[in-house]
């Protein structure tokens, strides 16, 4: 018998939660199944998480002195790595992306973030690693950025399903979101189905709050109460676009067509600084249609005391607002640290991928 937990509370309310994490560790120990078995509904990966399970975990220790015997260039090396760990978590999750008809189950990878502005060239990795991989509940996974957007309408056109990352602002956001729109109509335009087309666009939290936190210090010293807010409020601010993006006046006719709506999917969801609740990005976040991604300390802080009281992403967004307007009244701008923090997560994402190659070498 399944045990009820928070994450099936959280699903009834239309969130899914994902695991931000993914390890032969995980996979051979059984972990990844008694996740699936109390509420885990998929997986996200990037770089970095890679290089933290290959150079920690003894398992990968013999494949990886083997392919460094190999002839193979050592991008095709990590690749045989990390696509045999995608393989298997997509097969672990295959039933549940298949009970629900296409809505939950999927496992993100990304493809080279050092061609994040490379539209052309994202397109042709999205093609090959969708291809290499070849399961239906695989998201691959690009940047956010202006090159990523034109790659994303492209590839919706496609066929190929899409989690776009590394989103830090409302205008990388509706960006993103017309994209999907677009290649939605593309799609449709040229008779092809809209249905099972699945998508997520991940907003990034955690750090945004780091970068504002520290100009309201210097700022508005007297208020510390306005610390630890601006994430929060992004995520619900961009929730509201959702709505209008994916509501009945824009995106009606594409829903009936058999269309699904690209989720807003909350990412860097652990909390940096100690002071604030471990929660903080979780509680206030719950909605219909949205996807949680946690690291396993975040999940485990869930699991332990976590509440689903409802649909508290649409609470409090008048304050969400004026709290905004007040960063922008003492000359924050939020657009302009939005894209300094995409850049900056591009380059630790690509200074993974590097250290990776050379482990591999």
């Amino acid at each position: 018998m399944t045990t009820r937990t928070v994450l099936h509370q959280l699903l009834e309310l239309g969130q899914q939660i994902w695991l931000d994490h993914l390890s032969r560790d995980l996979l051979e120990g059984g972990r990844l199944a008694q996740l699936l078995e109390i509420g885990v509904s998929g997986i996200t990966t990037n770089p970095s998480i890679f290089e933290n399970a290959i150079a920690k975990s003894p398992l990968y220790r013999e494949d990886v002195e083997a392919l460094r015997r190999t002839s193979l260039p050592p991008p095709e090396r990590l690749e045989r790595l990390t696509f045999a760990d995608v393989r298997r978590a997509c097969d672990l999750l295959l039933p549940l992306w298949e009970a629900s008809g296409g809505e939950r189950g999927y496992v993100s990878l990304e493809v080279d973030p050092a061609l994040a502005h490379d539209a052309a060239g994202t397109i042709a990795a999205a093609r090959r690693v969708h291809a290499a991989i070849e399961r239906p509940n695989l998201l691959v996974k690009i940047p956010g950025t202006a090159a990523g957007a034109e790659a994303l309408e492209a590839l919706v056109a496609e066929g190929i399903n899409v989690n776009v990352t590394l989103l830090f602002s409302r205008t990388q956001y509706r960006r993103v979101v017309e994209a999907y729109r677009r290649g939605l109509e593309q799609r449709q335009a040229a008779g092809r189905p809209l249905a099972p087309m699945f998508g997520v666009a991940s907003l990034f939290l955690s750090r945004l709050d780091t970068a504002v936190d520290a100009l309201l210090a210097e700022r508005a010293p007297e208020r510390p109460d306005w610390q630890g807010k601006t994430a929060v409020a992004f995520a619900k601010l961009a929730y509201r676009d959702f709505l209008q993006h994916f509501g009945e006046r824009a995106f009606g006719s594409l829903r009936r067509a058999g269309a699904r709506a690209q989720r807003p999917l909350w990412a860097s969801t652990s909390t940096k600084n100690p002071a604030y609740p471990d929660l903080l990005y979780v509680e206030p976040l719950v909605g219909p249609e949205t996807v949680n991604t946690l690291p396993e300390a975040t999940l485990t802080a869930l699991l332990d005391h976590g509440q689903a009281r409802g649909a508290t992403i649409v609470e409090d967004v008048e304050a969400a607002q004026a709290h905004w307007e007040r960063c922008a009244r003492i000359d924050i701008d939020l657009e302009a640290i939005g894209e300094t923090l995409q850049q900056q997560g591009l380059a630790q994402f690509e200074a993974a991928q590097q250290r990776l190659l050379t482990l591999l070498a």
